[in-house]
């Protein structure tokens, strides 16, 4: 959406240089490269030569609405919308661990081993 704005209101150039009816150069954000006819025409005063600029111009004006814009069952809608889906988004709550600072006794020897108890 964001670009979307972004594009919309950005504005350029199209800069187009023809020598006769053949397109010599084009530029969206640099000057048009002019060819080498465009100095001899200088000092004879007769052009063939011709530049065309195309200005692209983006919007200037963003409409902002607010909420009391709206009608009154699209506000009615919007809160209902809203208010469902608050509720859905709680965290889970907190669960107390009791033996969480517990740490096992260590083991000094296998007591299955040494009592020759073992799971069949």
């Amino acid at each position: 959406m964001a670009l979307l704005v972004l594009f919309s209101t950005v504005s350029f150039t199209v800069e187009k240089h023809y020598c006769g009816d053949v397109l010599v150069d084009a530029a969206i954000f640099t000057d048009v490269e002019k060819c080498a006819m465009e100095a001899f025409e200088m000092l004879q005063k007769k052009t063939c030569c011709k530049d065309e600029i195309d200005v692209v111009k983006g919007q200037d004006e963003l409409k902002f609405s607010s909420f009391e814009d709206l009608d009154l069952d699209q506000q009615q809608f919007l809160q209902a919308f809203i208010d469902s889906y608050i509720g859905r988004f709680e965290s889970l709550p907190k669960h107390t661990i009791p033996h969480k600072d517990y740490s096992p006794p260590n083991l000094i020897a296998d007591i299955q081993l040494l009592d020759q108890v073992f799971i069949i």
